[in-house]
């Protein structure tokens, strides 16, 4: 049986051809990704590879946004020009929901919070702590990463999360983190962090409104569950 490339599919049939003459949204997910590393192999088209990287992916976009450029350049057809064009894509998609939580948003409730913590966290397979630095009326004067871990945690140093908040004259602070594993619960290095950190930050009477754990589309509020 002859193999036909997407340049011999009918128009209609074409990601690229769909895309102009029936809108993105009448594109499947593997169809998008064909347009993002776009050619197959000698053995399969682009549309066809790509359903095999969703495939190993599990069917699922959030579990695709995880992969490096070294675990996608495993799948067969997959080099590192295409590995290095699907995690761009994903990581504009990310910065673009980032985007959408506009500073001096302000903050009314832990949900706020997690939409914030969770536009930056996402997906992600390594954790961070980030942290909200806010006026009097709890607006955001800015976001900061105070680190990058590995599966098990980050490294949290109240030094610099102190010199922080006084550098940009903040009145109080919410501190979030991702958990990879999806776990909700905290830890007790978690809760050691959050005593800790309120315990500094008081001596400067500035309040820690809230500790934000992030999971898979949930998240755990220190403030919620009485704990600050």
């Amino acid at each position: 049986m002859k193999y036909l490339s997407i340049k011999e599919w009918a128009s209609d049939d074409r990601p690229r051809e769909k895309l102009l003459n029936k809108g993105v949204n009448s594109l499947s997910d593997a169809e998008l990704l064909a347009i993002l590393i776009r050619s197959g192999t000698k053995e399969i088209s682009a549309v066809e590879l790509s359903r095999t990287i969703l495939t190993k992916c599990g069917n699922k976009l959030s579990e695709l946004s995880r992969q490096s450029v070294a675990q996608l350049k495993r799948i067969k057809g997959i080099g590192e020009a295409k590995a290095i064009s699907i995690v761009a894509a994903i990581e504009l998609g990310r910065r673009r929901n980032a985007s959408e939580v506009t500073e001096k948003q302000q903050l009314t409730s832990s949900k706020d919070a997690y939409k914030y913590f969770h536009s930056l966290m996402s997906d992600l397979s390594h954790e961070e702590f980030w942290i909200l630095f806010l006026n009097r009326s709890n607006k955001i004067i800015e976001s900061y990463k105070l680190s990058q871990g590995g599966i098990s945690g980050t490294v949290i140093d109240n030094r610099l999360i102190l010199k922080k908040a006084i550098d940009v004259l903040a009145s109080a602070l919410v501190i979030g983190h991702n958990h990879p594993s999806g776990n909700l619960q905290p830890s007790e290095n978690d809760n050691q962090i959050t005593d800790k950190l309120k315990t500094a930050l008081s001596h400067l009477d500035i309040k820690l409104l809230d500790h934000i754990i992030i999971g898979d589309n949930s998240y755990f509020s220190y403030s919620d569950e009485g704990l600050l």
